[in-house]
């Protein structure tokens, strides 16, 4: 009895130094949005204290995950306590299958030919009006988002839907070729044929998505076509530069076949995520790469005293983009649940933020700020202008990207406020990963949504690639699978007959009966 009274004194003693909750906060509701992003794609916090980004306009630092900072925020400016639930998917493909399985999310990340998949299948979202309305201080993204990536997204549509009203862009970049130059050619990578050319046989890895792969491969067969003057001097050549790197014509898709079996057998492996690591060991030469991990490979190259560079093919490359959208089957008709994962867009777009995302991943923020402060242009200049007394530098035009001078029909030269000097070496490294030149993103294609019939074909095509090559099967690789074929089907043989005599035995041996006298 003793025993029992002490705890229950311990419990009311406990109980009775636990400060009340406020009023509000014991009667609100906690909203839980649902974001599925890409792995290692926003920052995580947890900086050390020597990379404070210590700019004009303050210093920047990432203490803690930039979504559990967004809970805080959004119940300062909204007054609403929410939570968010964060999860990671690895390719677009596997996002897809997650969603068609079931899993419910209220806010994704996908690319773009995956935006407009599920845009073409009516399982998206429209913003609402608000999240236009420049004049509202909260809506960073509409008020900060590069001129270059606005008009790219009001400009691109999929059945009659412009992609902007059901998308946000988060992350940009290019594709191309990272390599060392110690032992690599400029002249070599800066082709998409390098794929096959055999002086660098077992030294270069390929990305095993077909899309990735497939447009590489487009660039290659389709070489001769897109460096002809009549083609790039073609009053329609950025339309005609997209209907030839998303062909899925059967022809076209027999090529790539034959081009990819060719490479495959050149390469030294297909890999999504290793061939940063294997450029940085030494283990290959060339990767084939999207911009943003280059840029993650060239620094963690610099670590070990020694660098990689970055090439995109004078053909063309893949413009991609990852945006934020909501979903139907998550969001439903939740007025609450759109206000903050509008909300949530908004916060990663705020300028700082956008600073702390690229210098915690190594990708290019759609974010180019200026309405709301310059961070953005400052960090770049931070991280990549030259020193006073430096030699061998050159001047390099950020323009397009930042207020659109140099872009569209009734562009001006620009004010200059965004051209850099910076070492001569950015030209062909991280700088010019994570903002291509105005000439590279001319050159440049988005990759389109494909429907279900020439997905099949590609796809089938993508089997034929990543299963063995019997198309390089030699005379005596042939009778060998013919003397293997023989004994297989003979013990077959040989093992039925053996069951066969077994059993006709058993059926015809009688049992021994005794006799009974009568």
């Amino acid at each position: 009895m003793k025993k029992i009274i002490a705890v229950l004194f311990s419990v009311i003693v406990f109980i009775s130094v636990i400060p009340p909750l406020p009023a509000s906060a014991a009667n609100e509701d906690v909203l839980t949005i649902r974001v599925c992003n890409w792995e290692e794609y926003i920052d995580e916090g947890g900086w050390d204290e020597e990379e404070v980004i210590d700019l004009e306009s303050g210093d920047i630092f990432g203490e803690t995950a930039l979504y559990e900072e967004f809970e805080d925020w959004y119940y300062e400016n909204y007054g609403q306590r929410v939570h968010i639930e964060y999860s990671c998917f690895g390719t677009n493909e596997e996002l897809y299958n997650m969603l068609t399985l079931g899993d419910e999310f209220d806010l994704v990340a996908p690319s773009e030919y995956m935006i407009m998949k599920l845009l073409a299948e009516d399982r998206l979202v429209p913003f609402s009006d608000d999240f236009f309305d420049e004049e509202n201080e909260l809506n960073y993204y509409i008020r900060n988002v590069s001129p270059f990536i606005r008009e790219t997204f009001e400009s691109n549509e999929i059945n009659g839907e412009y992609w902007n009203r059901y998308a946000a862009c988060y992350m940009w970049g290019v594709v191309g070729f990272l390599y060392n130059p110690e032992a690599v050619s400029e002249e070599d990578v800066s082709t998409w044929n390098i794929l096959v050319n055999e002086d660098y046989r077992r030294q270069m890895t390929l990305k095993d998505n077909v899309r990735d792969s497939y447009f590489a491969t487009l660039g290659a067969i389709k070489g001769d076509l897109l460096l002809s003057d009549d083609f790039r001097n073609d009053p329609d050549y950025h339309e005609r530069l997209a209907e030839e790197m998303n062909d899925t014509s059967p022809e076209t898709v027999e090529g790539a076949l034959t081009f990819l079996q060719q490479a495959k057998d050149n390469v030294y492996s297909f890999e999504t995520d290793s061939g940063k690591a294997d450029m940085v060991t030494g283990k290959v030469l060339v990767n084939l790469q999207w911009s943003g991990d280059a840029v993650y490979a060239m620094d963690q190259a610099e670590e070990e005293d020694f660098e990689l560079d970055f090439s995109v093919p004078e053909e063309c490359t893949n413009l991609w983009f990852d945006g934020w959208v909501m979903l139907k089957d998550g969001i439903g008709d939740s007025a609450e649940k759109q206000r903050a994962c509008e909300a949530f867009i908004n916060f990663l777009s705020r300028p700082d933020n956008a600073v702390r995302n690229m210098y915690y991943i190594g990708y290019t923020s759609s974010i180019a700020g200026g309405t709301d402060g310059d961070q953005i242009i400052e960090y770049i200049d931070w991280t990549y202008s030259a020193e006073e007394d430096e030699e061998d530098t050159v001047e390099y035009d950020l323009g397009y990207f930042f207020d659109g001078s140099l872009y569209g029909e009734d562009a001006g030269e620009g004010s200059g406020e965004y051209i850099l000097t910076v070492p001569e070496e950015q030209t062909r490294r991280q700088l010019f990963a994570q903002y291509p030149p105005r000439e590279v993103t001319d050159r440049s294609a988005i990759m389109r949504y494909f429907d279900s019939e020439a997905n099949a074909r590609i796809n089938q095509m993508w089997i034929c690639v990543r299963c063995y090559n019997i198309g390089k099967i030699n005379a005596a690789g042939w009778v060998a699978i013919a003397l293997a074929i023989v004994i297989v089907i003979s013990a077959a043989v040989y093992m039925r007959l053996k069951e066969k005599r077994v059993k006709d035995v058993k059926v015809n041996r009688r049992p021994l009966r005794i006799r009974q006298p009568r």
